[in-house]
């Protein structure tokens, strides 16, 4: 039996109260980290249960201001569920609602306009194997090429046929993009590209490039496994516990 069905509403409110929590927390987060885009750009969670609902956040808010109980929950044609009277970024949902429709294993997506992964987008050789932190991300990014605004629900098939079964994506001449089977996986696969990105950027700045050797790569990727774990049992409480202390309410 699907371990899925046996669960009663009460279950499913208590994991969705859990969901929003940590997606409001990634979005204070980003803030925190600088990563906000004034109020463009989004981060959404799939919530649990068998309609494939996800949240997103109220298009016009401030990444700071929001809490769990600000986040819109939507369907998969962008219908908002529930009581909420906030709108969500059309281009948001466009993105959002590619990925969470065609990989069930996502619980998070994220996408940014930071400098430094913009910057990136606009290379054309992309992320390079530059440094420890770059590499821990081989075999990992996919790309995809800009198109406009993503308004266009055309998009969304070769979107998420670039993206495949990768776990993060730089959107050319756009931004950069990460999902996770939880919150906390998204959120530390995207510090990790953007660091990486902030580092090729200011490495490029400098002389002559150096490049790792491919066998230290691949060592390096081997090691890169078990991400997940370091996410979900180190990092994220890490973060929760730096984001009590400087951005408290969110859980509210």
């Amino acid at each position: 039996m699907n371990a899925q069905a046996t669960q009663t509403p009460a279950d499913l409110q208590a994991l969705e109260a859990a969901v929003r929590i940590d997606l409001a927390a990634a979005y204070r987060l980003v803030a925190l980290f600088g990563w906000d885009d004034l109020v463009f750009t989004h981060i959404s969670a799939r919530v649990p249960g068998p309609e494939h609902h996800f949240l997103i956040n109220p298009y016009g808010w401030m990444f700071e201001e929001i809490t769990a109980s600000s986040l819109v929950k939507v369907d998969q044609e962008g219908q908002v569920v529930g009581h909420s009277k906030e709108m969500v970024n059309p281009a948001g949902f466009t993105i959002h609602s590619a990925v969470h429709d065609a990989r069930h294993d996502v619980g998070c997506v994220m996408h940014l306009h930071t400098v430094s992964g913009t910057a990136v987008s606009c290379q054309e050789d992309g992320l390079l194997p530059l440094n420890q932190t770059a590499m821990l991300l081989n075999g990992r990014v996919a790309y995809h090429d800009f198109e406009g605004v993503a308004l266009d629900h055309d998009e969304r098939p070769r979107l998420v046929a670039d993206l495949g079964d990768k776990s993060a994506m730089i959107l050319r001449n756009h931004g950069t993009l990460t999902t996770g089977t939880s919150v906390a996986e998204a959120f530390t696969t995207m510090y990790f590209l953007e660091r990486a990105c902030e580092m090729q950027v200011a490495a490029q700045a400098g002389g002559r490039l150096r490049i790792p050797a491919g066998h230290v790569q691949d060592v390096v990727e081997q090691q890169s496994r078990g991400l997940e774990v370091v996410a979900n049992r180190l990092v994220w409480p890490g973060l929760l516990r730096k984001l009590d202390r400087l951005s408290p309410g969110y859980a509210a």
